[in-house]
C-alpha cells in the first residue's frame, strides 16, 4: 500500500488494526453511524472504506464525522487541521503596538480599546507559548503581565474596560497557576487557582471558572485523589456545559475512573467529551492552552486506555498523538504531549517483555526540555511499576525506577 496516503487513510488503517477489525467489521460499526438520509448498502460502503484506506480518494468530508466515531474520537483529531499563529506579530498588526508600547502605555495609565485588545492578545500569545516556553521563563512573564493587568483595576476605567480587565487578569491567574503547578509549587498553584475562580466569578466569565475547575481536576489527579477529580469535574461541568473545558473535564473524569478501575465510566465519560467537541466549532486558535484543540482528545483517550489494559489501542494512540504533535520539520509542538506517549509506549513495551524498548521510552520521555513534573512523575509511575513487576531484578531497571522515585520526591 503506498506510503504517499494522507494521514486520515493511513490512521483508518492502523486504527482497524489496533482493533484487530476487517475492513468488514469496521463497515459495520459506521454504518450504524451514517445519517437517516444516506441509503448505503454495506458492500457499497465496503467497497469505497478501501478506496479511502488505499488513498485512492480524496477527503472523506461529508462521512468525516462517521469515520472518526466508528473510532471513538473526534473529526478534528481524525482529520486535524494545523499551523501555529505568530503572537507576537499578530499583536502588532491587530493593535500597531509592540510589547514596548503597550508597557508605556499601561505605565502611563492609557487604557483606551486599542490597549485593551493589545493586551488580550498577549495574554492569548502567552497561553500559546504554555506548550513549549521553558517554565521559569513563561513563570516570569505571565506574573509580570498578571500583575500589570490587576494594577489597571484601580485607575479610571469604564464598566465594560474594568470587567474585561477582570477576565483577563482571571486568564493569566490560570496560566501562571498552571505554570506554577508544573514547577513544582503546588500551594502557590492553588492559591492563584483560587483567585482565578474568583476572578472568573466577579467577571461572569464562565470559561475561566470552568478552568479553574479542571486545574483543581488536575492537581486532584497528580495527587492520587480519584473521587476528587470526579467532584471537580462534576463542579466544572455545572458552571460551564456548553464551553470547550468541559470536554476536558469529562477527559479528567474519565482519567479519574480508569484509575478507580470503572471500564464502563470511563468509556461514559469519554464519549460524553466526544459528542461535546463534535457540537462545537473548531477552535479559531488552538496553540491556546484553555482551547481544547479536538486532536488532544486522541491524548486523553491514550491516558485511560493505558490504564484499562488495552494495550494495542494505546500504543496506535500514542503514536497518533507524537505524530500530531510534530511539525513536519521534526519541531515538537506539543513536548508534554509527546513525552506522556512515549511513557505510553514504554508501559507497553514493558508488557510486551522488551525491557530496553521500554527504559529507552521512558528515558527519552524525561529528558524533555518542557515538563510538567507532577503529571509526567504520575505517568511515569505507570511504566516504573511495570518495570518492578516484570524486571525487578534487572540492574537498569532499578536505576530507572530510582529515577522516578527522585523526580516525584524533586516536585
Amino acid at each position: 500500500m503506498s506510503e504517499d496516503r494522507p494521514g486520515w487513510a493511513r490512521r483508518m488503517v492502523e486504527e482497524r488494526a489496533a482493533r484487530g477489525w476487517s475492513q468488514m467489521d469496521a463497515v459495520r460499526v459506521m454504518i450504524a453511524y451514517l445519517p437517516p438520509d444516506v441509503e448505503m448498502s454495506e458492500q457499497d460502503l465496503l467497497r469505497q472504506w478501501k478506496r479511502w484506506e488505499a488513498g485512492e480518494v480524496g477527503e472523506p468530508k461529508k462521512y468525516k464525522a462517521q469515520i472518526a466515531r466508528t473510532f471513538g474520537t473526534t473529526t478534528g483529531a481524525f482529520f486535524p487541521e494545523r499551523g501555529r499563529r505568530d503572537g507576537r506579530a499578530e499583536i502588532v498588526q491587530v493593535s500597531g503596538m509592540d510589547t514596548i508600547e503597550i508597557i508605556a502605555r499601561l505605565r502611563a495609565s492609557d487604557v483606551d480599546d486599542a490597549t485593551l485588545d493589545a493586551l488580550r492578545i498577549t495574554a492569548d500569545r502567552l497561553c500559546c507559548e504554555y506548550a513549549y516556553m521553558p517554565a521559569d521563563q513563561l513563570l516570569v512573564e505571565g506574573r509580570a503581565w498578571l500583575g500589570r493587568v490587576v494594577g489597571l483595576q484601580h485607575q479610571r476605567v469604564s464598566l465594560a474596560q474594568h470587567r474585561e480587565l477582570i477576565a483577563l487578569a482571571g486568564k493569566l491567574s490560570l496560566l501562571v497557576g498552571c505554570v506554577e503547578y508544573d514547577s513544582g509549587q503546588p500551594r502557590h498553584a492553588e492559591a492563584t487557582r483560587q483567585a482565578a475562580l474568583m476572578l472568573g466569578e466577579e467577571a461572569g466569565e464562565r470559561g475561566v471558572q470552568g478552568w479553574a475547575h479542571e486545574m483543581r481536576a488536575w492537581f486532584a489527579l497528580t495527587r492520587g485523589d480519584f473521587r476528587g477529580v470526579i467532584a471537580a469535574a462534576e463542579a466544572g461541568i455545572a458552571v460551564a456545559p456548553t464551553e470547550s473545558v468541559a470536554a476536558q473535564l469529562y477527559a479528567q473524569q474519565a482519567k479519574a475512573w480508569a484509575r478507580l478501575g470503572d471500564r464502563q465510566q470511563t468509556e461514559v465519560a469519554l464519549d460524553k467529551g466526544r459528542q461535546l467537541l463534535e457540537r462545537l466549532p473548531y477552535p479559531i486558535n488552538i496553540e491556546n492552552h484553555f482551547v481544547v484543540d479536538p486532536a488532544k482528545y486522541d491524548f486523553y483517550r491514550m491516558d485511560a486506555y493505558r490504564k484499562v489494559g488495552e494495550d494495542r489501542l494505546a500504543e496506535q494512540l500514542a503514536l497518533e498523538v507524537i505524530r500530531a504533535s510534530t511539525d513536519f520539520d521534526g519541531e515538537e509542538r506539543a513536548p508534554m504531549r509527546i513525552a506522556e506517549a512515549r511513557v505510553t509506549l514504554g508501559v507497553i513495551a514493558a508488557r510486551d517483555g522488551d525491557l530496553d524498548t521500554a527504559l529507552a521510552f521512558g528515558e527519552k520521555a524525561l529528558q524533555g526540555h518542557r515538563q510538567s513534573l507532577p503529571s509526567l512523575a504520575m505517568v511515569a509511575g505507570d511504566l516504573g511499576q511495570v518495570l518492578q513487576n516484570r524486571f525487578g531484578h534487572a540492574t537498569e531497571a532499578v536505576e530507572f525506577v530510582h529515577h522516578l522515585r527522585e523526580l516525584r520526591g524533586g516536585q
